[in-house]
């Protein structure tokens, strides 16, 4: 299908006591040797590739019934204390030893590098626990929606989905795989408005043109089948924010009379997990704003779905790559959205049904 995207420039808008065998140093010569090591970069040795055993450490590392109880622990806060104390340029210095990214403000490069000394201490101590390497997603789905809408639009404007893309992340290569995009005819208002097209890039003879969202979503249905989603493969869907899932899905299926897709009721809100992460406020974890303190820029059209969506996996893949467990955080629940605590096993997305027309 041709890409519109590009027809229209972007609208400018823990307390066990240690084993005596395996107390670690006092607390200021602990500090003082690991300081030095870390100056001296032995603690560590090289970069290992994020693979699916760090997966699981990490998974058990941040596990809800964790003690913290093991040494190693002790010398994880003594090198996050050094890690405190650098300065950008040291950041950028111990990173580009490890042959890790360098690109970001200080405060993600340091989360980089605390996250990299963290994997790698935890590796030795959880390895015997790590034996289920199949505990995370083997692929995420980014999902970023393009709806109709009006410059000034009231909360009780009904949107109607115009764009269903999806991006398929590979969570083992950090590499996107596919990606899939449909355009669709809204149903209430058929008329695009100026603001509409202008914003989207997405014109009124494409939109003429398209299928109805029942039919799109047989055929978002069919790609993910293809794919294996939910069989062979586990996977979950990712959006920029809860407005994707919890309003516009939520709102066209009831325009178009349909049950809410069970492929759809959970899902990770990367701004949420973003935010969490790189302990920045909410506030800051849009899309532009995220891409920026990663240091990156934004390629494509703004506001095109299957631009947002590449620009969207963009991020994970960093998130993925500086260790962040992206999991599900939120769901949909008796037409609700709620949080998803992140104690819970992960737990991926149903296998797709076909669309369910309400009585």
């Amino acid at each position: 299908m041709t890409d519109t995207c590009t027809l229209y420039p972007p609208a400018t808008s823990s307390t066990m006591e240690d084993q005596k065998e395996n107390r670690p140093l006092h607390p200021a010569a602990l500090e003082d040797d690991l300081c030095r090591k870390v100056k001296n970069a032995d603690l560590l040795g090289g970069r290992s590739r994020l693979e699916e055993q760090e997966d699981k450490v990490m998974l058990a590392a941040k596990s809800c019934s964790s003690d913290f109880s093991d040494p190693v622990y002790k010398e994880i806060a003594v090198v996050n204390g050094c890690v405190n104390r650098m300065n950008k340029e040291e950041l950028k210095s111990k990173l580009q030893e490890s042959k890790l990214d360098t690109r970001g403000v200080k405060d993600v490069l340091r989360k980089r590098l605390k996250n990299y000394y963290k994997k790698q201490k935890l590796t030795c101590i959880l390895a015997k626990d790590a034996s289920d390497t199949n505990a995370y997603y083997d692929y995420i789905c980014i999902i970023d929606f393009e709806a109709t809408c009006e410059e000034g639009n009231d909360a009780e404007y009904v949107h109607e989905i115009i764009e269903f893309p999806i991006v398929l992340l590979n969570t083992r290569t950090l590499e996107v795989e596919d990606t899939f995009q449909r355009y669709v005819r809204p149903e209430i208002k058929t008329q695009l408005s100026e603001f509409c097209i202008n914003l989207t890039g997405i014109t009124q003879d494409v939109v003429d043109k398209a299928d109805t969202f029942p039919t799109v979503l047989q055929s978002v249905v069919n790609w993910i089948r293809e794919k294996e989603l939910g069989t062979k493969y586990k996977y979950a869907i990712l959006t920029d924010g809860s407005w994707d899932m919890s309003k516009f899905l939520n709102m066209q299926c009831h325009v178009s009379r349909i049950k809410y897709p069970r492929f759809a009721k959970k899902w990770i809100n990367i701004r949420k997990s973003y935010g969490n992460f790189y302990k920045v406020p909410r506030n800051q974890t849009k899309l532009l704003m995220m891409l920026e303190k990663l240091g990156m820029s934004y390629n494509g059209r703004l506001h095109c779905g299957l631009d947002d969506s590449k620009n969207i996996a963009r991020i994970a893949i960093r998130m993925l790559q500086d260790g962040c467990e992206l999991r599900v955080n939120e769901r949909m629940h008796t037409g609700q959205l709620m949080t998803v605590p992140t104690c819970l096993p992960f737990e991926g997305a149903a296998s797709p049904q076909n669309p369910q027309f309400k009585n």
